[in-house]
């Protein structure tokens, strides 16, 4: 990133700065506040006090649990509760403890540092569930950002910008007129409405970045084009030469040639690597590749405009859109660079039936392919898993076992769900909540820094194939939003959807990596994963003594007189390896396996505990927790 200075909103905190210097990255348009940029990784603060608070990407929609704005990327986040999250900007200009705006309120208005619901006596309409300022004398109380307003910079109230010579453009504060499609005629991105400027004799608006650093009225990049590139700064549709999609203003164009491009084309990067495929990819011009699909959103791709294709898989070719999306693609460059081949063989053939696993080099592991294994509760090493009826590798010397499945996960892969490759390696904690399904694990992981999965939805890959539906499914979705998943019919996110046409088929990642068949106590036979059925009478799952809705997937026996709910079969803690301990606040647990002939009664809910793995609180006989709910209501108290 470039020094920069610029008086739009900071991509860091959403905040409009008194002091606009910062930095900025061109190829992704991204402004950061020079203070927000230079954030140190942990903090103590005020308004959280007992707990440090350490610097985190905001990859989910949330709020500022102290002003109630919304978090734009990156925050503080207390790793103790997981529950308390601050903007940059509070967390580097808190609002005062004490305020006193007689133009609001005629008493001093004090900052209450807990979280409570409330009815804003603002009138905002907005709901109440941060931290607000109360008036003790008149019992009122109003969220932080409806009484305290931080000082931003000032904008002179018109300007004369080289793009619009026939009138200056005014200042406006607020919402854009009606008549205005609501977006910057330069750029085309959708305008901050709380600060750009426009002239409405000719309905002409810019946002803030253009107005400071406008495009170049013509230039030369022969990467992008041979001949130079001339700004038509008017409404006018045309198709982009560069990605083949619409556009409806300002393109840059070679009069020479008919060319057209979006100006957010002109540095379309040349060689690249994305996660939906193992080699790299590289533009080209015209895909050339007729009756393609895009490996990305599995959409026809225009043959006759640019694109990128891999020179190893010829006929994959993939949106120039697609390809550098930020959830696809990491930004980095790659001409010039020579290939990278690494390792990602997960272990070294000794012989037909013998392997060196790299988690366990110290000894071989020999296959078993019999699926028999006679004590019923040994677990992979690498899923947690129960070995089951599944083929698997043991090792010759000591307890060490792995699903014959598991011990092919590699060792590094791209996922659909983050643009860095993953490394497969031991969990580095007691507990990880997966990133992808949100079960609790402490097996092997994917990951890359802040990303973690369950070796489950980390060996997950496209297309994917699924028993319970007749095409393949795919991660296509732009936006991480909750979908209704056709497993449990709940919401899910992110999930795998089919694309096939009039088929609204989705899978959050949850019910797409339940296991097919698994072992439980209500039975001396296996469990079958049951993919719904329409039935008109009631069924009622064994292990909970509740009703069960058979269009929801559910667990059936051998002779499918029972239907019993996913969640009471695995239950909360199937991602944990019995024998170990995890830790949740200041209390230490063990994994305990469920098997005794009585069972034991969970301390929160006072419920035998159901599920076949629980935990026991350490240096006690009798505390347990049989579900997620109830252990943190009990490390709680």
């Amino acid at each position: 990133m470039m020094p920069w200075n610029d008086l739009r909103a900071g991509d860091c905190c959403g905040r409009l700065e008194a002091v606009s210097d910062g930095y900025y990255c061109e190829s992704c348009d991204f402004f950061v506040h020079k203070e927000c940029g230079e954030s140190s990784e942990l903090i103590e603060h005020t308004s959280h006090v007992g707990h440090t608070l350490r610097l985190h990407s905001s990859v989910y929609a949330t709020n500022c649990h102290l002003c109630g704005m919304s978090i734009k990327s990156q925050c503080y986040r207390c790793e103790t509760c997981f529950l308390f999250n601050l903007d940059l900007y509070c967390a580097r200009c808190p609002p005062p403890n004490v305020v006193y705006l007689p133009k609001t309120h005629h008493h001093k208005l004090t900052l209450v540092k807990a979280w409570i619901d409330f009815d804003c006596d603002a009138n905002c309409g907005k709901v109440g569930d941060r931290f607000p300022y109360v008036c003790p004398v008149c019992d009122l109380t109003f969220h932080v950002d409806c009484v305290w307003h931080p000082s931003e910079v000032k904008h002179p109230l018109e300007v004369n910008h080289s793009y619009h010579s026939k009138h200056p453009l005014k200042l406006f504060i607020g919402q854009l007129p009606d008549y205005s499609d609501g977006k910057c005629r330069l750029c085309e991105r959708k305008i901050d409405d709380r600060l750009f400027y426009h002239c409405s004799s000719c309905n002409f608006s810019l946002d803030m970045r253009c107005v400071l650093h406008p495009p170049p009225k013509s230039l030369l990049d022969v990467k992008t084009h041979e001949h130079t590139l001339t700004l038509l700064p008017r409404l006018l549709s045309f198709a982009c030469n560069a990605c083949g999609l619409n556009g409806d203003r300002s393109p840059y164009m070679c009069v020479q040639c008919d060319f057209m491009i979006h100006q957010d084309c002109l540095g379309l990067p040349r060689l690249i690597n994305i996660n939906r495929h193992d080699h790299r990819i590289s533009r080209t011009s015209v895909l050339g590749v007729v009756d393609s699909v895009c490996g990305v959103c599995r959409k026809k791709v225009d043959w006759t405009c640019g694109g990128y294709t891999c020179h190893k898989c010829p006929g994959y070719v993939v949106h120039s859109k697609c390809a550098t999306r930020l959830d696809v693609w990491n930004g980095k460059e790659l001409e010039g660079l020579p290939e990278e081949i690494e390792d990602t063989e997960p272990y070294v053939v000794i012989n037909d039936t013998t392997i060196q696993h790299f988690s366990h080099k110290e000894h071989y592991l020999r296959l078993n392919a019999t699926c028999i294994l006679r004590e019923e509760n040994k677990r992979c090493n690498i899923c947690t898993h129960p070995i089951s009826l599944h083929s698997f590798y043991g090792c010759m010397d000591c307890a060490f076992i792995l699903h014959k499945n598991c011990a092919e996960f590699l060792k590094s892969r791209w996922h659909v769900l983050h643009n860095e490759r993953l490394t497969l390696a031991p969990s580095n904690a007691s507990y990880i909540v997966c990133d992808a399904c949100g079960i609790i694990f402490n097996g092997f992981m994917y990951h890359h820094e802040d990303k973690k999965l369950d070796v489950r939805c980390g060996s997950v890959s496209e297309p994917f194939l699924h028993p319970s539906h007749p095409h393949p499914l795919y991660y296509v979705s732009l936006d991480r939003v909750n979908e209704i998943c056709n497993g449990c019919n709940e919401n899910a996110s992110p999930v795998l959807k089919c694309v096939e046409e009039d088929c609204v088929f989705v899978l959050g990642f949850e019910c797409a990596t339940l296991p097919q068949v698994v072992k439980h106590r209500v039975d001396d036979h296996p469990l079958s994963l049951c993919y719904g059925e329409k039935a008109t009478g009631e069924y009622w799952c064994d292990i909970c003594e509740t009703k069960t809705v058979p269009e929801t997937w559910f667990y059936t026996c051998k002779d499918r007189q029972a239907s019993l709910h996913p969640k009471c079969v695995l239950g909360d803690f199937s991602g944990l390896m019995p024998g170990s301990t995890i830790n949740v606040s200041s209390m230490s647990y063990e994994v305990v396996l469920n098997s005794s002939v009585t069972r034991p009664i969970c301390s929160w809910c006072k419920s035998h505990c159901m599920s076949p793995i629980i935990l026991r609180m350490l240096e006690t006989s009798e505390t347990y927790a049989c579900s997620i709910d109830c252990v943190a209501q009990l490390s709680d108290i």
